[in-house]
């Protein structure tokens, strides 16, 4: 199985900034897709961002395109999202999993990491 553990996840201000990191184990993680996705309660799961293999490609879901940047280091096995300009909506539970190759979308694996809490306040 594919070991799944975020990071980085507090508190912030609307308009502030912070960067998520997610470590990646059980699999080689250079040849996924990866993607982060978030949850707040009564809500679905919904896609943020993913990123190719090699970090060349990346897609972005439209209520975070121009504040997030997905990136990835394959030496250090760890997938990262910078989140700037945060809104109160950005408040929620953000995972990482592996991301289907097919639509950039979709998460590969069925088993989720703990996930870090973002919460943004007024």
């Amino acid at each position: 199985q594919m070991q799944l553990v975020e990071s980085g996840g507090g508190l912030v201000q609307t308009g502030g900034s912070l960067k998520l990191s997610c470590a990646v184990s059980g699999r080689p993680f250079s040849i996924y897709v990866m993607g982060w996705f978030r949850q707040t309660p009564g809500k679905e799961r919904e896609f943020v961002a993913s990123i190719s293999p090699n970090g060349g490609r990346t897609y972005y879901a439209d209520s975070v395109k121009g504040r997030f940047t997905i990136s990835r280091d394959n030496a250090k096995s760890t997938l990262y999202l910078q989140m700037n300009s945060l809104k109160l909506e950005d408040t929620a539970v953000y995972y990482c999993n592996a991301v289907s190759s097919s639509n950039y979308r979709t998460s590969l694996f069925g088993s989720w990491g703990q996930g870090t809490q973002v919460t943004v306040s007024s």
